[in-house]
């Protein structure tokens, strides 16, 4: 059964940073697109990453370009997030997602979801 498993989340002051993990359960890792979204307090869930599965393709909402990335290790089945001069507005669960073949940054094209991590950035 495909499952992800984000890990990495927590409590950082403004400036600082967090990489976060996501373990992912699913046939040939590779033929997977993987993204990550967040949802902010009383808001939708966001597009934050994502990444191609063989060929090292990415693609970033404005906000966070140039302080996150993304990355993944296709031998170990996880993708990455390494967030850089967080700030509080960046406060969020932060969710992982996979698609089957291809590569998109809308959130209804994911096949899988994880249940998501808690980032919180303080002032």
């Amino acid at each position: 059964q495909e499952q992800l498993v984000e890990s990495g989340g927590g409590l950082v002051q403004a400036g600082g940073s967090l990489r976060l993990s996501c373990a992912a359960s699913v046939r040939t890792f590779s033929r997977y697109a993987m993204g990550w979204f967040r949802q902010a307090p009383g808001k939708g869930r966001e597009f934050v990453a994502v990444i191609s599965g063989s060929d090292g393709f990415t693609a970033y909402a404005d906000s966070v370009k140039g302080r996150f990335t993304i990355s993944r290790d296709n031998a170990k089945n996880t993708v990455y997030l390494q967030m850089n001069k967080l700030k509080p507005e960046n406060t969020a669960v932060y969710y992982c997602a996979a698609k089957r073949v291809g590569i998109t940054v809308r959130e209804n094209d994911f096949n899988y979801w994880g249940q998501g991590t808690q980032v919180t950035v303080s002032s």
